[in-house]
């Protein structure tokens, strides 16, 4: 198997899986109960919390909440904030080329509770300048949400200047969405009021994430109950999983210089082995883009077909637009880059991790080039 679909999924480290494995068989107490073993719970829970910040070096001014990944994290800070501070204004920026989890949120505080969300433009390369956001911020913005590394392109925002422009205007918070960041481009975390992220973009587990953010900022909870998680997010907190998190974030920075090093030279080796065909490729190749995605549109054939046709041989990548010819769509991101439409339906995206070997990269061309022949002879 050759996997090339890592800004979806990651495989967890083993020291990831033997920290959860331990939690749940030796610590499998509620971490509220407020029995001794409860309290133990507890006290590794704010562990993983204290540990977590630390990596960040945003103890002094931030706090940690351990969620289901950087879809809730991403609903909460969209909510949270529009709720508690409407009184200050309700308008929110966001790009328009963040995940869903950034633009429906956004989009239903519009539709629901008369929010006004403004999407603001990108350039070629996907990015919101700093001159586009300066020009849509005003007294009654309370929230611009603009991620970090692109999913669909690994583009990067310059967060230090977008996140400066933004604390210009004091009623106004920052947030990114760090998920394909975290581990694998330089971010100084402590210019952000609040930022999100997922563990198992970063080799830990399905279903744990964590929303950092400010000691001043309040929220309005998503989810009312017990008032776990300073009340924010209320749920018997999964202690395995939060501990988990904090392991794979521990891992995950400690080796993102080698890791960073090593991805470059498989997308090197992979553009260099695509120079003949008829491809386009969507991803910045300077120091705009992350290495980890690279996205290419295949100019005479159907990105869904090549990328079943490599899924048939045991090689993944993943394609922006669905499998079924019936219902392909083009990407909304690269649309909004200026990708013309024929394009942005047949894009594939190959994204790496520090697993993945040249000899992989070289399979895969391999293949690659193989089934355009194929398809050109029929």
């Amino acid at each position: 198997m050759i996997y090339f679909d890592s800004a979806a999924s990651t495989c967890p480290k083993k020291e990831v899986l033997d920290v959860f494995l331990s939690a749940s068989q030796d610590e499998y107490a509620n971490p509220s109960s407020s029995h001794a073993f409860g309290r133990s719970g507890g006290r590794l829970l704010e562990s993983a919390r204290k540990q977590t910040l630390d990596l960040f070096g945003v103890s002094a001014t931030h706090q940690a909440i351990f969620l289901s990944g950087a879809t809730e994290a991403n609903n909460l800070a969209l909510k949270g904030i529009a709720f508690s501070y409407q009184n200050r204004g309700k308008k929110i920026l966001v790009s328009a080329v963040e995940h869903p989890s950034v633009l429906e949120p956004a989009r239903y505080l519009a539709k629901a509770f008369g929010f006004e969300v403004v999407e603001l433009p990108v350039d070629s390369y996907g990015r919101v300048s700093p001159e586009t956001l300066q020009a849509h911020m005003d007294k009654d913005v309370i929230l611009v949400s603009i991620m970090g590394v692109n999913n669909e392109t690994g583009t990067i925002n310059d967060l230090k200047a977008l996140s400066q422009i933004t604390h210009r205007y004091p009623k106004c918070f920052f947030h990114s969405d760090l998920t394909q960041a975290i581990g694998k481009v330089e971010i100084d975390f402590s210019c952000l009021d609040l930022f999100s992220f997922s563990g198992h973009k970063i080799h830990g587990l399905k279903g744990v994430g964590a929303l950092i953010y400010k000691k001043n900022i309040r929220f309005v909870p998503v989810l009312h109950g017990g008032g776990q998680e300073f009340g924010y997010r209320s749920s018997t907190v999964a202690l395995p999983l939060a501990l988990s998190l904090s392991k794979a974030l521990e891992l995950s920075l400690a080796s993102a210089k080698n890791n960073l090093a090593h991805v470059k030279s498989l997308r090197e080796t992979l553009l260099q082995g695509l120079e003949n065909e008829e491809i386009r490729v969507n991803s910045p190749l300077d120091e705009a883009g992350s290495p980890y995605v690279l996205s290419l549109s295949l100019l005479r054939h159907k990105a869904s077909v090549i990328m079943e046709g490599l899924s048939e041989e045991g090689i993944y990548v993943s394609t922006s637009s669905a499998c079924s010819a019936s219902l392909e769509k083009p990407s909304y991101v690269l649309l909004s880059m200026g990708v013309d439409e024929d394009s942005a339906k047949n894009a594939i995206r190959v994204s790496f991790s520090e697993d993945n070997t040249l000899g992989e990269v070289r399979l895969f061309l391999s293949s690659f080039h193989r089934l355009l022949k194929e398809i050109h002879a029929r």
